[in-house]
């Protein structure tokens, strides 16, 4: 719902802005609550200021610290440019920024202004998805994410979003109170999971284990109201001998973000992109590239099951051990990004999934993308990090608003 508020001037004739007023909010073709001058429940949807006339630059210099503290929403004025009201917007979006807020006239054609309004509708509804959620880093980030550091406050600030760090023996030792459940693993994991083509022994052995490791992660996240965790799952080759590639495969198709290799800025991308998309995001490595074609190979022994149309089991390819997922994602648009752990910068490119492969030396599930040539120059010049996020669908403006 869209909450609309009003600024007026009272040397104006209150039943001509008023007439006016209706005329111009029936003109958007939006449904809408409108709140007029009581800012009380500001905040609580997307909520507009309708600048009515000129003059009202004053009252909202006094009315901002109330604004402030009822919500972090940017200040969105929507003027129909009659009675002065655009000048007096344009003045109120100067102070803002000279305040450092942020802010956004809304002005033009009804089908402008309501498209826009749609677009920032998604945007706050990809806001709030995020505001208050708590993902969980579980053991440190493996050692060579030399540049995958994070900055917990202003991740917070920004996003809303709290940072659980959780030791890895705790996981270990949820892990061993469980017992395998291989019945069940069997039936819910290949049975009824879509899994295709013929399974080794030795990844028929490793089901049990990494169905145990899947429901000691699932305590996990009961135990502290996780939304998602990233995991130091290289420590379980050797802890366990086994993977956590099947257990955060099925963690991400229930709806929760579970990344690789206790890599947080990639778990926030995947958070943020489950934000804006609603659905899964594939968190995998540039395997290849090939800068005059844009064509980018993309490979994790991991994708989320809801990702793709059929898998396969094989082994972990570094270890050759444990579980992996050989995923067939389906082609058409994607959206390849990432953020940084400190959100100062981010890469967002809209792009093609042309096909799947299946090469022995690479990680299980290899997906082949077509960027723009241009794309090449970031990888090559100024990644973020090595682990980029591939969303199904095109998704680069609303990315872009957020994280504006």
């Amino acid at each position: 719902m869209i909450s609309i508020f009003t600024l007026t001037s009272p040397l104006h004739d209150k039943a001509a802005v008023d007439a006016v007023t209706k005329e111009f909010l029936d003109s958007l073709g939006i449904e809408y609550s409108f709140q007029g001058d009581n800012y009380e429940d500001y905040g609580t949807d997307l909520s507009l200021i309708y600048v009515r006339t000129g003059g009202t630059e004053g009252l909202f210099k006094e009315l901002l610290p109330t604004l402030q503290g009822l919500s972090r929403q940017t200040i969105l004025l929507l003027t129909s440019g009659k009675s002065n009201s655009l000048a007096a917007s344009m003045e109120i979006l100067s102070y803002l920024r000279q305040e450092g807020l942020r802010g956004e006239i809304l002005h033009g054609s009804p089908s402008y202004i309501r498209s826009r309004i749609e677009a920032l509708s998604n945007v706050e509804e990809a806001r709030r998805f995020l505001e208050y959620k708590t993902l969980g880093i579980v053991g440190h980030p493996s050692d060579w994410l030399i540049s995958s550091g994070f900055d917990r406050d202003v991740i917070l600030d920004k996003l809303g979003i709290s940072l659980q760090y959780i030791p890895m023996e705790e996981l270990m030792e949820e892990y061993s109170s469980l017992k395998d459940e291989v019945a069940e693993s069997w039936n819910e994991i290949v049975g009824r999971g879509g899994s295709e083509g013929p399974i080794s022994t030795p990844v028929k052995q490793a089901i049990p284990g990494a169905y145990r490791l899947y429901k000691a992660l699932q305590t996990l996240v009961s135990d502290y109201g996780l939304s998602g965790l990233t995991i130091r799952c290289f420590d379980l080759l050797t802890a366990i001998h086994n993977t956590g590639c099947l257990a955060l495969a099925r963690l991400n198709s229930e709806g929760y973000v579970a990344g690789c290799e206790g890599d947080v800025p990639a778990m926030l991308s995947m958070m943020i992109g489950r934000a804006v998309s609603g659905v899964s995001g594939f968190q995998a490595n540039p395997s290849s590239i090939d800068p005059e074609t844009g064509e980018i190979v993309f490979s994790h022994c991991t994708v989320p099951l809801d990702m793709v149309s059929s898998y396969g089991l094989d082994t972990h390819f570094e270890s050759g051990i444990g579980v992996g997922i050989r995923g067939q994602l389906p082609s058409g648009p994607v959206t390849v990004f990432k953020v940084a752990g400190d959100l100062s910068r981010h890469f967002i490119c809209e792009g093609e999934l042309l096909r799947c492969e299946a090469k022995p030396d690479l990680c299980r599930t290899q997906t082949v993308l077509k960027l723009p040539a241009s794309a090449a120059s970031y990888f090559l010049t100024e990644p973020i990090g090595n682990h980029h996020i591939v969303l199904p669908g095109h998704h680069a403006a609303v990315l872009e608003a957020l994280l504006k």
